[in-house]
C-alpha cells in the first residue's frame, strides 16, 4: 500500500518534471546552487525527506524507518502532486531511494549523486560512525551556528567530509544546514536502518540510470562506484572532478550538466 503524505518541496521551472531528492540530514535547499541551471529545462520539484528539513514525520504508527519506508512514502508525495514518472535524481541516502523508486516504475530515468546502498561492511561502518559523530557535534554546535561560520575555517572544520571546497558554502547556508542536521528528527533511526541495508536487484532497472561519484568523496568512497557499474549492469558512470559528497556546492555547472544529461528520453 501507498501511504499519502505531505512533504515541504520548492517547484519551479518548464519542460520535463525532474525530482530532486536530498541525502539523510539534509534538506532540499542543498540543490539551490544548481537550481537556475536546472530550471530553464525542467520542471524541477526539490523535496525534503519524511523527517528532514521542513517535512514532519507522517506515516502510520509503527512504521519502521529505513530506504523502504522513505521510498513508498516518496512514492506517496509523487502520486500527490500528479506526478506520475518524472525523471528522478538524488544524493547519497537520496539517490538510492530514487534508484528504488525507479525500480517500481516510479521514474523516467534515475541520477544517483554518491549514492548510498553501495558499500561493503567496513565502508558502512565506517560512514555510520562518521555520521553519527557528525550529528552529535551538530546538536553541540547548533546554538552557536550563525557566529561559528563567519569563520571560514570553522565551515571547513565542520562540512570537510562532505564538501571538497566548503568556503564555497555560505556563512547562511552552512548554519541551516548544519541546524538541518541537528534538528532532524528521523536521523537516528535512519540511519541505524540504512547502515544495515544493501541495495540490490540492480538488473530489475530499466530506466537510464547515471551513477556520479564525487572524485574527493570522504564519506562514501570513490571505489564504491565500481560496485555500483556491477550491480546495475548499462548505466552510465560518471566521476565528479575536484568534487565531494555533496557536490552541488562545488562545481554547480558540472552537477548541472550530470543532471540533465540523464534527465533526457
Amino acid at each position: 500500500m501507498v501511504v499519502r503524505v505531505q512533504l515541504s518541496y520548492d517547484r519551479s521551472g518548464r519542460g520535463e518534471p525532474l525530482v530532486l531528492i536530498p541525502g539523510i540530514g539534509s534538506r532540499r535547499q542543498v540543490w539551490a546552487p544548481v537550481l537556475d541551471r536546472l530550471k530553464a529545462q525542467r520542471e524541477v520539484v526539490a523535496l525534503d525527506l519524511p523527517g528532514f528539513g521542513d517535512s514532519p514525520i507522517q506515516p502510520p504508527p509503527g512504521t519502521a524507518a529505513g530506504v523502504g519506508s522513505l521510498t513508498s512514502l516518496v512514492s506517496g508525495f509523487l502520486d500527490e502532486m500528479g506526478l506520475e514518472r518524472p525523471h528522478l535524481a538524488g544524493n547519497s541516502l537520496g539517490g538510492w531511494i530514487s534508484l528504488e523508486l525507479a525500480k517500481l516504475g516510479r521514474g523516467r530515468s534515475a541520477t544517483a549523486l554518491s549514492p548510498a546502498g553501495f558499500s561493503n561492511r567496513r565502508e558502512a561502518t565506517y560512514a555510520r560512525v562518521s555520521l553519527q559523530l557528525s550529528v552529535r557535534i551538530a546538536r553541540l554546535l547548533e546554538p552557536r551556528a550563525d557566529r561559528l561560520f563567519a569563520s571560514p575555517l570553522a565551515r571547513v572544520l565542520a562540512f570537510g567530509q562532505l564538501v571538497a571546497h566548503p568556503t564555497r558554502m555560505s556563512p547562511a547556508d552552512s548554519t541551516a544546514s548544519l541546524r538541518a542536521l541537528a534538528l532532524a528528527p528521523w536521523f537516528d533511526e535512519t540511519l541505524m536502518a540504512a547502515a544495515l541495508d544493501r541495495f540490490r536487484d540492480g538488473e530489475q532497472l530499466s530506466v537510464p540510470v547515471t551513477i556520479a561519484w564525487g572524485e574527493k568523496d570522504r564519506l562514501l568512497l570513490p571505489r564504491q562506484a565500481r560496485h555500483a557499474a556491477r550491480l546495475i549492469p548499462g548505466a552510465r558512470i560518471v566521476i565528479l572532478r575536484s568534487c565531494g559528497h555533496v557536490p552541488m556546492y562545488d562545481d554547480p555547472d558540472q552537477v548541472a550538466q550530470v543532471l540533465l544529461d540523464g534527465s533526457r528520453d
